[in-house]
């Protein structure tokens, strides 16, 4: 009788990839084989692809870019425009790397009928940019001065939003109070007050938002939660990730533009709702390095966590949050911390037992992160009866304690330190993106994933699912309820990293818990030394 590892696999219901699972422990007599086939039959995890979504048909999308920075031509370019800067920049680089696939990918994008048609971006050199590389004959790109100006246009049908974070609400809530779709970046809103307001908007609204967590769209996070639902791991109490981040670029100190001037930047447009400040070009490209514009780790990076965590336990805010941490590697003027560890509580959470009931129940997540080392620390899931490595590939690996997997253990079928199941899904797939960077990014889910042996760009996924919820209908992976869950906990680290202190949700509620002398908003955007004064006051 000879197992092949087809047979093997049949009890996953096959790979609807270009793939591979299998258990680590493999050896070559047929015995161990069937044994091996019997416990992937146990486990009966299945491989997920992306949702398919409906065709993106008819009269195209017309999308207007309001901010036109790093990540707005990222996401442009998801949605099938890039600028002549990048093609000859990623030209120069194939030339160097023969196996740079960059702009040949993007060539290679299915089309997702859309016109950008518009762009808005306080900084001239962006703005013509962008009109200058997407323009044609038939599609003359219109700049428009103003946020406001575009969305009243009646010029187009939806907005990406990709600006800094004190803009995210407003521009969101203008737009969906005049029925035009958006698509805004994370975090959903930059303090308490504006995350009820735009849900409240967003539920009024006849218009579809979607929050730009492109992690959704990844296969091995699918299956995470396959595995999860499926009890492989027994009750998690504990999840580990982190950040790890040692350059410029991972500090937010981004390169400043050369032609940047008070005569080229709006720069009281900028400031919007943030202290009037002097023109400064450190706070124009660097904003995420201040609480007036930005929301620091809490917010730009522990949201990706939360999140992709998120959609694979469906947890949902924590009952509470603490955080400390400080600014220890990157003293240069900023006031949001680079060395953050949070800790989120959920303690009526529960993802199953395997033990007598009554006896497990609660977790707590753990976020830690610096922007002084780059050492890869991956996020693992711990259960009683398995632990989970998730990034872009997965691995369980069994409890040496398993109640689950006791007879298994016993009788040497399982081993704690070999792997019972691991998930590649871009197995004999060239990968020619292989900086620490890249796969930094890739382990959370934010650049690509894999369907049919073919890297596909997760923004591009994410994107195309919200475009044929605009035409066809139907739910987005992360909207107003996720996007919700997201703004108020990373809020809530926020706030406890400031005020040094647990701050609680109130479930029944749907409010945080109240502290005498404290606006909640003032906290989260002030400095450092207007919060001390607050806790001054208070005491």
């Amino acid at each position: 009788m000879k197992w092949t590892r087809r047979d093997l696999l049949k009890g996953l219901g096959g790979l609807p990839i270009l793939g591979a699972v299998w258990w680590a422990g493999a050896t070559s007599t047929v015995n161990n084989r069937r044994e091996r086939y019997e416990i992937l039959e146990q486990l009966n995890i299945q491989p997920s692809l992306p949702p398919t979504v409906p065709g993106i048909e008819g009269e195209p999308t017309r999308v207007g870019i309001i901010g036109f920075g790093i990540r707005g031509e990222q996401l442009s370019r998801a949605l099938g425009y890039a600028t002549e800067e990048w093609k000859e920049e990623m030209r120069l680089e194939k030339e160097e790397d023969p196996n740079n696939s960059a702009l040949e990918d993007f060539m290679n994008q299915d089309k997702l009928n859309v016109n950008i048609v518009g762009v808005c971006d306080i900084f001239d050199v962006r703005a013509e940019r962008a009109i200058d590389s997407f323009s044609t004959p038939d599609n003359r790109i219109k700049r428009y001065t103003t946020y406001k100006e575009m969305i009243h246009s009646g010029d187009v049908d939806a907005v990406v939003i990709a600006t800094p974070d004190h803009w995210h609400a407003p521009m969101s809530i203008e737009a969906l109070k005049n029925n035009v779709h958006v698509y805004v970046e994370k975090p959903m809103t930059h303090t308490i007050s504006e995350t009820y307001a735009l849900r409240d908007a967003a539920h009024q609204s006849k218009a579809v938002f979607s929050v730009g967590h492109q992690h959704r769209q990844t296969l091995s996070f699918s299956t995470a939660r396959d595995i999860v639902e499926k009890g492989t791991l027994g009750h998690v109490s504990l999840i580990q990730t982190n950040t790890n981040r040692n350059d410029d670029n991972g500090a937010w100190n981004y390169d400043i533009h050369e032609k940047a001037s008070p005569q080229t930047i709006d720069w009281d447009q900028f400031l919007g709702s943030a202290p009037q400040v002097p023109f400064n070009k450190n706070h124009f490209f660097r904003w995420r390095k201040w609480w007036a514009y930005g929301s620091g780790l809490s917010g730009d990076l522990l949201t990706h966590d939360y999140d992709r965590l998120n959609c694979v336990l469906n947890m949902g805010i924590p009952t509470s949050v603490m955080a400390s941490g400080g600014i220890y590697t990157h003293n240069d003027g900023r006031n949001v911390p680079d060395v953050l560890q949070v800790n989120m509580e959920f303690p009526n959470y529960s993802t199953g037992s395997s033990q007598p009931k009554g006896k497990e129940k609660g977790m707590t997540f753990c976020y830690s992160a610096t922007l002084g080392n780059g050492f890869n620390r991956p996020t693992i899931l711990m259960g009683h009866d398995a632990s989970m490595e998730l990034g872009n590939n997965l691995t369980v690996w069994p409890d040496a304690a398993s109640t689950r997997y006791a007879d298994m253990l016993e009788a040497e079928k399982m081993k704690p330190h070999i792997p019972i199941y691991q998930y590649n899904p871009a197995a004999n797939v060239p990968d020619a993106i292989s900086s620490a960077t890249s796969q930094y990014f890739a382990d959370k889910g934010l650049m690509w994933t894999y369907i049919d042996g073919v890297r596909v760009d997760s923004t591009f996924l994410h994107m195309r699912e919200w475009l044929s919820a605009i035409k066809n209908g139907g739910k987005v992976s992360c909207g107003i309820k996720e996007g919700f869950e997201e703004a108020i906990s990373a809020h809530m680290a926020g706030l406890s990293w400031k005020l040094g202190r647990k701050i609680e949700w109130d479930e029944a509620s749907e409010t945080l818990a109240p502290i005498d002398g404290i606006d909640f908003d003032e906290v989260l955007l002030a400095s450092d030394w207007q919060v001390e004064q607050a806790m001054a006051e208070e005491a």
